[in-house]
């Protein structure tokens, strides 16, 4: 076995190829986009170059056959919660299943992190944010992925824990029928907010996404960055997110809440857009982009999905979840528009999150697991820490 660094365009696509490989007879199986893979080790494409570095590796036989991928990161800003010491991260992992080609890349990433300080490896992560190639899928196989969802055969499990990874924390997945009727709950206080002065859940308009950039990152800085798992936004990176979302956006799934006129809430859903992609075999041309378009249309896709989901502090508890939920609820539910809603992941060190989701009569689809690796056995395994509501 040869293990090959990738530094130029020809292992950059060998690296893509590895996916494609170890996957492809998988019918539920969606080839991720070529680009969005390669721009997360483009530094003028990925804002988090500025705060660590990356490396990858493919693995070939003596042949020249391709057995395996991994990628490697270091990053000043991870947040690995409860934890003292320096950790690294491990994503892009596809290997064939072979233990000794998988502790091949495992070696190789781990050699390179202690080399670079770290102390540890939490994989498979992604270098950048949660919302994508997050973790190693253990339940949900039947199931085609969701858009930026880590996709990957099943003896993935055995090759991580065989080489000594541990759970550091489950991820878990809830979906449910969109026509499914919600609990009794759900209308009573939405009744409740509706008759309160003040009070009102409105979806978004596409025409006015500058306003609707200061809602989310109102509600999402008071609700999000104050638990440590994620710091700040500014209107200017909403706006810039939301803008590039603008083509495949349904105003109707993006819902806000307000008490006199400031906003309190926000319930974010977008189109399951790998129900787009699926057609596409990682490419996303001008010719796809216009076909997406008119599967858009033509209501191609009827699975929705979670993004984003908060309430300010100071309403929580209140049911202005509630409110949201059965305010969309009362627009989205016998159209027709959607046939499945599926959420985004929450980790089993977020139970209130867990807890909306099982309030929702929504059944558990998928489990991820964020696995960490410890080098040297010089500190003591301990699992994610519960998070601590203000």
């Amino acid at each position: 076995m040869q293990l090959i660094e990738v530094n130029d365009s020809s292992t950059a696509k060998e690296f893509i190829r590895v996916n494609v490989l170890v996957n492809e007879a998988n019918p539920n199986y969606i080839r991720p986009l070529d680009k969005e893979i390669y721009d997360v080790f483009n530094p003028e494409k990925n804002k988090h170059h500025k705060h660590g570095e990356t490396k990858r590796w493919v693995l070939k036989d003596g042949h020249g056959e391709l057995l395996g991928r991994i990628a490697a990161f270091t990053h000043d800003k991870y947040i690995s919660r409860g934890t003292e010491y320096p950790v690294g991260g491990i994503g892009f992992f596809d290997s064939v299943d072979d233990q000794p080609a998988a502790n091949a890349l495992f070696n190789v990433a781990k050699d390179w992190l202690r080399s670079k300080g770290m102390e540890a490896m939490d994989g498979p992560i992604n270098f950048g944010d949660r919302d994508k190639w997050w973790g190693l899928m253990v339940e949900g196989f039947e199931k085609e992925p969701m858009y930026g969802m880590s996709f990957n055969p099943s003896y993935y499990e055995r090759l991580f824990e065989r080489y000594g990874f541990q759970n550091y924390y489950n991820q878990y997945y809830y979906a449910m029928n969109v026509d499914d009727p919600l609990p009794d709950r759900f209308p009573e206080r939405h009744a409740k907010f509706a008759a309160k002065p003040g009070y009102e859940a409105k979806h978004i308009s596409l025409k006015d996404l500058d306003k609707h950039a200061k809602d989310f990152a109102t509600v999402y800085n008071a609700a999000w960055a104050q638990h440590g798992e994620g710091k700040e936004i500014s209107e200017e990176q909403v706006l810039k997110l939301f803008n590039k979302m603008k083509p495949i956006m349904d105003e109707r799934m993006v819902w806000f809440a307000y008490y006199k006129g400031e906003a309190i809430g926000m319930f974010i859903n977008i189109p399951d857009i790998n129900q787009y992609f699926k057609h596409f075999n990682g490419r996303f041309g001008w010719i796809e982009k216009l076909r997406l378009l008119w599967m858009k249309e033509r209501g191609v896709c009827k699975k929705a999905t979670g993004l984003a989901f908060g309430v300010v502090p100071k309403f929580q508890a209140l049911g202005i979840d509630s409110f949201m939920i059965y305010s969309s609820a009362l627009l989205v539910q016998g159209k027709g528009w959607y046939d499945t809603y599926e959420m985004g992941w929450a980790g089993d060190w977020n139970p209130k999150m867990i807890n909306i989701y099982k309030s929702l009569n929504a059944v558990q689809s998928r489990r991820m697991v964020t696995y960490r690796y410890i080098f040297d056995n010089k500190h003591p395994f301990e699992r994610h820490p519960v998070m601590e509501y203000k």
